[in-house]
């Protein structure tokens, strides 16, 4: 069963050329994800408080097929999709009036709060209605490709503003984090973005950036912590 929420983009969710940022459309998909299940009665507060459980995002793939500005309405759909051992799959796409402007297909994991452990799809039942896998362009695995240049362009301090309640940096901020370590992120336009989550950033750590670029332009990018990848981001631009 699809699952609709409608939003005005925001004028702070824009960047300095008056597009909506990656992270502000990841967070209104995810904010739908979230209302889907607070209006049928057991919020993502509730499951955790009292199930001892809550969702983490394994991988993500974005397409972002046109610019967004301040003050569009958006009509943002998501749904479940058949899951599988310990992967609950969910779509998103984003509509301004008939058009689509931004899809999505990413993995969740649920876990138990008490020792970190995995529940499997068949002992928590989403009871939704499942649809169909969403497709997009960019790929939902990827792999830095071998001979690639990874370099060091900087580091992160995981600070208050990047916070969930798991005292970790929230998901839906590392989109942004990886564009402020484009280049020249004024002289591109983000098309794709697809991110691999390993391991969590915590309240003031601090992660090392790389970055690599292949020939056709695309961008890779490994945030590491004490020596452990905690993420990885393939990123693909168009000339502004």
């Amino acid at each position: 069963m699809i699952h609709q929420e409608t939003f005005t983009a925001r004028w702070h969710d824009t960047d300095a050329l008056r597009r909506v940022r990656p992270g502000a459309m990841l967070a209104m998909m995810q904010e739908t994800s979230n209302l889907q299940f607070l209006r049928a009665g057991r919020s993502l507060e509730q499951i955790r408080d009292e199930q001892g459980v809550g969702f983490v995002l394994g991988r993500i793939a974005v397409d972002l097929l046109r610019p967004v500005s301040a003050y569009e309405q958006l009509l943002v759909e998501t749904f479940t999709c058949p899951g599988h051992a310990l992967t609950f799959p969910r779509g998103f796409r984003v509509f301004c009036g008939e058009e689509c402007v931004a899809r999505c297909h990413s993995t969740w994991a649920l876990m138990r709060v008490a020792d970190r452990t995995l529940v499997r799809t068949e002992a928590f039942p989403l009871c939704f209605g499942d649809e169909p896998l969403q497709e997009t362009a960019m790929p939902l695995r990827f792999a830095i490709p071998r001979g690639a240049e990874l370099q060091t362009v900087g580091e992160r301090r995981i600070v208050y503003t990047d916070l969930d309640y798991n005292l970790h940096m929230n998901n839906t901020k590392y989109p942004d984090m990886v564009c402020d370590f484009l280049p020249d992120p004024l002289a591109v336009r983000v098309t794709g973005i697809s991110l691999a989550y390993y391991r969590e950033a915590a309240f003031g750590d601090t992660v090392t950036v790389s970055r690599a670029q292949s020939e056709d332009g695309t961008f890779y990018f490994r945030t590491e912590k004490d020596g452990n990848t905690c993420l990885e981001a393939m990123v693909r631009t168009e000339s502004a």
